[in-house]
């Protein structure tokens, strides 16, 4: 497990939102064929990092089971998934922090080594994955270099991740305009259409 392990790099889940497709429900407990959603992420990053982070504003007994540490954000009412990044990135143990949404039960261990390995090839930049044009702003790796910029942004009101990276000189993780691995089942009739991955 250690060989497989992300050199200098901390992964952090996402699971800190309001829930509204799901109703108001914590999306990342939300049952999917029979293991909570942020379990399915959870397994692929495990191996990957010595430095786990779940982004939670509740239920933050049942996430610790998913992480090495929780974070939360910093104001309350779910500003948004930049809040989370924000607590991340002021949390991280490593260089880089990839992040990567709760709701995203189809990712596999060769996608975050594409993430990292792109992230490495410009080591002052944030990767972003992208579909065609179609930009994929909760899959990234954000060098912690950034953080300032990053902060300055929000207390300037921006509030998008999206376009902070951007900003910054992100660059594209390009992948196929279908890839199924970033899908967000961020609805129940998104979670009963989709199968869970093979194998497990």
């Amino acid at each position: 497990m250690q060989q497989r392990r992300l050199a200098d790099c901390s992964i952090l889940l996402l699971a800190g939102g309001r829930g509204q497709r799901m109703g108001g429900q914590d999306k990342g407990l939300v049952e999917w064929h029979g293991k909570p959603l942020v379990a399915w992420p959870y397994r692929i990053a495990r191996p990957l990092t010595d430095d786990l982070l779940v982004s939670c504003n509740r239920n933050q007994q049942r996430y610790a089971a998913f992480a090495d540490r929780l974070v939360c954000d910093d104001e309350p009412d779910f500003p948004g998934p930049l809040a989370g990044i924000r607590a991340g990135l002021a949390a991280a143990r490593h260089h880089w922090l990839m992040v990567l949404p709760c709701d995203a039960p189809l990712i596999d261990e060769a996608l975050l080594i594409q993430l990292y390995k792109s992230a490495r090839a410009e080591p002052g930049k944030a990767v972003m994955a992208r579909r065609d044009t179609q930009w994929e702003p909760l899959f990234c790796v954000i060098p912690s270099d950034l953080a300032p910029a990053i902060e300055i942004a929000w207390h300037a009101g921006e509030r998008s991740n999206r376009n902070i990276l951007l900003e910054l000189g992100a660059q594209a993780l390009d992948l196929d305009a279908d890839d199924p691995r970033l899908a967000n089942l961020n609805s129940p009739e998104l979670l009963s259409e989709r199968a869970p991955p093979q194998g497990t």
